[in-house]
């Protein structure tokens, strides 16, 4: 069976998602180990729940990306696990080059915005703000730029005129728990396949 690996920094509300569409057989691919930068997450708590491995990673110095020493330690954590692609799961740092070698093309994220816009942090308060009519979620690869990897699928929801920054985040989180074990679950078919 495909085996991926999840790294996330926060609750783990899209990690969860995951889990249960792999407990539930709707996805064939099982998460086997759960890594966070966030020594107390919400996510390693939930992999606890789930009876996933996890372990926390200490961050480094850097604010916005893991020190090289810890995606270092985070690819020799994924590889120990015999993963075949990693997920973000609300994951907030910047992936750079030590996790991207070990895993080109094999690692997939979900941001709270139809990209390309509104790219990098609190999407939703951006789409509130530029006043669009639309909003959703991406999920996409991940490469060096921030948000900027080969869109692998969306979900589309509208604005609403009444829409807070906040009831807006809340309708896109109902809309990425069903995108993202969707998509991951065609990206997990692709591998096998050979594709």
């Amino acid at each position: 069976m495909i085996r991926f690996g999840v790294l996330g920094s926060g609750k783990g509300s899209n990690f969860r998602a995951l889990a249960e569409a792999f407990q539930t057989g709707v996805l064939d691919a099982q998460p086997v180990i759960v890594l966070s930068d966030v020594e107390h997450a919400g996510i390693l708590d939930l992999a606890r729940t789930f009876e996933i491995p996890c372990h926390f990673v200490a961050p480094g110095p850097y604010r916005t990306k893991m020190s090289p020493e810890a995606e270092i330690e985070i690819v020799r954590l994924l590889r120990d696990a015999q993963v075949d692609f990693v997920v973000l799961a609300g994951y907030m740092r910047v992936i750079k080059e030590p996790l991207l070698n070990a895993f080109p093309g094999r690692i997939l994220n979900i941001h709270p915005s139809l990209l390309p816009a509104f790219r990098g942090l609190e999407a939703w308060r951006q789409a509130v703000e530029a006043g669009v009519s639309e909003a959703g979620c991406t999920v996409h690869l991940v490469d060096a730029g921030v948000d900027t990897g080969t869109i692998l699928g969306q979900s589309r929801i509208p604005v609403l005129p009444d829409d807070t920054a906040e009831s807006l985040h809340a309708r896109i989180q109902v809309a990425e728990h069903e995108l993202y074990p969707r998509i991951v679950r065609e990206f997990a078919d692709h591998l096998q396949a050979g594709e």
